[in-house]
């Protein structure tokens, strides 16, 4: 049976970044905006959260404004490490943990089943 517990290593943002292209959790500080409609229980509140993420050297956002050196989630909002800006940074990132059983993120083709079949028998600590 496959072994599907997994070790996050955080690693502090001011202290090193990932690779670019590179996908990540990133744990991210800030507040929350007051009236923010979207953390309406947490308005005004400050946060640390965990969001995937991925890191590049350079990224144009929407408005053709030019990043270096950041985090870009799935909706396209760009964060900075910790201290080079003052809003909703990353304080920290790991790497992704690899697919349940296996050593690799990707799988493709008729290696898809059989992996899928051998992570749902595992029985997690194993």
């Amino acid at each position: 049976m496959a072994n599907l517990d997994t070790q996050v290593t955080w690693v502090d943002a001011r202290e090193r970044l990932p690779r670019s292209g590179v996908p990540v959790a990133a744990a991210i500080t800030g507040r929350y905006p007051a009236g923010s409609a979207e953390s309406e229980n947490a308005s005004g509140e400050a946060f640390w959260l965990v969001r995937p993420m991925y890191f590049t050297t350079l990224h144009f956002g929407e408005d053709g404004t030019e990043h270096r050196d950041c985090f870009v989630d799935s909706d396209g909002i760009v964060r900075l490490p910790h201290g080079l800006a003052d809003n909703d940074t990353v304080t920290h990132w790991a790497e992704l943990p690899t697919l349940p059983g296996r050593t690799t993120h990707l799988l493709l083709g008729e290696e898809v089943q059989p992996a899928l079949r051998d992570a749902w028998r595992a029985h997690p600590g194993t």
